[in-house]
């Protein structure tokens, strides 16, 4: 089966500086791959870069087997992006935000509505959908983009910080919501985010970025065996990040 994300050398320059610099690395269909680093290690770059929304300098990219430059449109009606601070039409209802979004997707009245409203009883807003968005939390704000990008019926999503701002309570709703889509829905996700607990907590297998370049990736237990010697048995997420970010 290949994988829903392939990229090999994948390089972004601005100048002199390489805010990515040759990234390689996969994600495999139905898996919660966790892309973590600080905030400026050039994840939200790479999201960009596979989305199509920004050119590579070098490298090639291939998302669910289009390539984004070349072929950006047929990623993005396949591809659900969640932002770091997502955007809606405050004066409007979460349902009308939706239905202005199922319309942009060329979805029928009828079968619009039928995906807003299991969009809306899959994160928990069934009874919240006449409130204007103006009056959401953040938590809500976040579970209505998650919504908004089942609309479009994704068989990948890229997660950009989605718990960041988010209260305890919130916090554990979104994961819990991030890993139903994975087991119950096959959704694919690549998860940004430099919350190691969090990552570690949810996903398959880990990518660490520090400074533009990927230091290690693979299942925790696997970057475990990578560290030199003795307690790496029990050695957490946090444990083996800071390894690399220090020798870094």
């Amino acid at each position: 089966m290949a994988p829903v994300i392939e990229t090999e050398g994948l390089t972004k320059r601005y100048g002199r500086q390489a805010a990515v610099d040759q990234l390689t690395f996969e994600v495999q269909e139905g898996e919660i791959f966790g892309f973590l680093g600080p905030n400026g290690a050039g994840k939200t770059t790479t999201l960009l870069m596979l989305l199509g929304l920004t050119e590579p300098s070098a490298g090639r990219a291939r998302v669910l087997g289009f390539d984004p430059v070349r072929e950006p449109l047929k990623v993005k009606r396949q591809v659900g992006y969640l932002p770091e601070n997502v955007g809606f039409y405050e004066d409007l209802t979460a349902r009308e935000n939706l239905t202005y979004v199922s319309r942009l997707n060329g979805l029928s009245e009828a079968e619009g509505q039928e995906r807003i409203d299991q969009a809306l009883k899959i994160v928990g807003l069934a009874e919240e959908g006449v409130k204007l968005v103006g009056a959401y939390s953040r938590g809500m704000r976040q579970r209505l983009g998650i919504a908004e990008l089942l609309i479009k019926e994704p068989r990948l999503v890229f997660l950009d910080e989605p718990t960041l701002g988010l209260d305890p309570d919130g916090i554990n709703r979104m994961l819990d919501l991030i890993v139903s889509l994975s087991r119950e829905r096959g959704i694919s996700i690549l998860l940004s985010s430099h919350l190691l607990h969090q990552v570690q907590r949810i996903c398959d297998r880990v990518g660490i970025m520090i400074k533009g370049h990927l230091v290690a990736r693979g299942t925790i237990e696997e970057l475990r065996q990578l560290m030199p010697g003795e307690g790496k048995a029990g050695a957490s997420l946090e444990d083996i990040y800071m390894r690399y970010f220090q020798e870094a």
